[in-house]
């Protein structure tokens, strides 16, 4: 069985995935002109996810939410830093410190075989690593000037091939990318 990674995100239309310290104060004003009832095809990409698989500042911004979102899904928190005292992890949620290409090793052996990438970092060093499989992408059509970038540099030109893409009538602008080989 082949393990797909994938990734998906909003990012404002200059490429960033929040400010600088990280607020996504922006996003959740965006969130505000969607249609109720209007996920952008979230909950069917969660549906396809076996793990997910975030980075440790996005963690971090997850457990400032009021309840935690992923319900059971298990989720891996790729750090290397300890938790603060008197943090205590959700249920199946499980610290890590392996390289991407270990962890694609341990999630094909437990039996995944989707997952999903979540965090700036975390997505770049998956894409360096060359193990992102598809790219789904909502622009929001904002101009942010500086903040986190969702992609850093890469050892090489990374093609893609764009599968779909819609735009939303509040100005949301979806695209589903396959990763080809470099």
């Amino acid at each position: 069985m082949t393990l797909c990674c994938s990734v998906f995100i909003a990012s404002s239309l200059d490429g960033f995935i929040a400010r600088q310290d990280g607020a996504i104060d922006w996003l959740e004003r965006a969130n505000g002109a969607v249609t109720p009832g209007e996920d952008c095809g979230y909950a069917t990409f969660m549906r396809s996810v076996d793990l997910l698989v975030m980075g440790r500042n996005t963690f971090d911004k997850v457990m400032e939410f009021p309840q935690w979102p992923y319900a059971d899904k298990p989720v891996w928190v790729v750090t290397r830093s300890p938790l603060a005292a008197g943090q205590a992890l959700p249920d199946k949620v499980r610290l890590t410190a392996a390289s991407p290409a270990a962890l694609v090793e341990a999630a094909q052996q437990a039996g995944y075989g989707r997952l999903y990438l979540d965090g700036g970092r975390l997505i770049q060093s998956f894409l360096q690593a060359g193990l992102v499989t598809d790219i789904t992408l909502t622009t929001i059509p904002l101009l942010l000037g500086q903040g986190r970038p969702l992609f850093g540099s890469l050892p090489e030109d990374q093609p893609l091939t764009l599968v779909s893409s819609h735009a939303y009538p509040f100005g949301f602008v979806q695209s589903h990318y396959r990763v080809l080989p470099r």
